[in-house]
């Protein structure tokens, strides 16, 4: 029999091995449950608006300090060094400021702006571009002007490029005489730059509400572009009234952003928030309630059919194939009444609303 002298020697190894073993298991929790904070606090870094030998050295300095903390720390204190260190990120992240000075991309150089004198609005810089290719266009600004007396409808348009649960949402406001008005919220991108969802939650990019012509911002979806769906439904407005105060919203909205620029962000300020919260402020009697389509925008048109607010004379599978307007849009190309020719045809567009005053 081992004496017990013998024994205590192995009851100090199996309880160090337990401690070690315990140590490491606490630190491997500090690591997975810190991820998400640690990998949102790098990417701000690593995307962030300051200069690029900045956002560099920041980002590699906070996953270094980071790592050190959890692995080599004092246990009980990880914790409260790692909040310390996400403030580095978060800090930085409030810090950053949006900018109307950059080198921007040419097809949104242009900030537009409106002013409103009775029933006459005057947009400046509505685009109108004349594109040979996607990338290849001469860019165009105009000075327009819309009677509010003679607005008759407003259009939502959603572009498919395949993902099925995601969208882009455009808004498009008829006047008589086919004219039209179309808005998009967009990403305002610099030279060089594109678009990444990812980076479109780290402050990456300045938001633009680009107000345009449809043959330039529809036709670029369904002539030029490649793997696009372009769907456009006529909504059912309550009143003239609602239709009026939701562009209104858009001309207040572009003249905000033209005053003081803003973040876009992937989830809180994207195409579809942005339409929501203009149309929820003028929607009718339960109408402009938050539902998850607004964020899986995909599902937008479903949703408008399911609560009467697009064309119910058939089955949603049929109304969306009808309304697909590429065939019509690549017929119709650069020609001055290519607002009309994509809507002949399409159910719903001999809707009217009442007056509502």
């Amino acid at each position: 029999m081992k004496t017990d002298m013998e024994c205590k020697p192995n009851r100090r190894v199996e309880n160090s091995s337990r401690q070690h073993g315990g140590e490491l298991l606490a630190r491997l929790l500090y690591l997975v449950l810190s991820l998400p904070f640690f990998l949102w606090g790098f990417f701000a870094l690593w995307w962030g608006s300051w200069p690029h030998w900045v956002c560099l050295t920041a980002a590699t300095l906070y996953a270094l300090s980071h790592f050190a903390v959890i692995l080599i720390g004092f246990r009980r204190r990880i914790f409260l060094f790692c909040v310390l260190a996400f403030l580095f990120p978060l800090v930085s992240f409030f810090l950053m400021q949006p900018s109307h000075d950059r080198n921007w991309q040419q097809d949104v150089a242009e900030m537009p702006y409106a002013e409103i004198t009775g029933d006459k609005i005057i947009v400046h810089n509505v685009r109108n571009c004349d594109y040979k290719t996607e990338t290849d266009f001469t860019p165009r600004f105009e000075t327009r002007t819309y009677d509010l007396s003679k607005l008759r409808s407003v259009d939502m348009m959603l572009t498919d490029w395949g993902l099925k649960y995601i969208a882009h949402t455009m808004v498009s406001f008829g006047f008589e005489g086919d004219q039209y008005l179309c808005f998009s919220v967009e990403t305002r991108k610099e030279t060089g730059e594109i678009y990444s969802a990812v980076k479109g939650f780290f402050r990456q990019y300045e938001v633009m509400v680009i107000a345009a012509d449809e043959r330039d911002l529809v036709r670029l979806r369904t002539n030029f572009r490649t793997g696009e769906d372009v769907y456009l439904y006529r909504m059912r407005v309550q009143s003239l009234k609602n239709i009026r105060d939701f562009l209104k919203g858009y001309i207040n909205r572009i003249n905000q952003l033209n005053e003081n620029p803003e973040w876009y962000n992937a989830l809180t300020q994207n195409c579809m928030t942005s339409v929501f919260r203009l149309a929820g402020k003028h929607a009718g009697e339960e109408r402009g309630k938050w539902h998850w389509s607004i964020i899986v925008n995909g599902f937008a048109d479903r949703h408008a059919y399911e609560n009467g607010r697009i064309d119910t004379s058939m089955s949603f599978d049929k109304l969306k194939q009808a309304s697909r307007i590429n065939d019509r849009a690549l017929a119709a190309d650069n020609s001055p009444d290519f607002s009309k020719l994509i809507r002949q045809g399409l159910p719903g567009m001999d809707w009217a609303p009442g007056k509502g005053e």
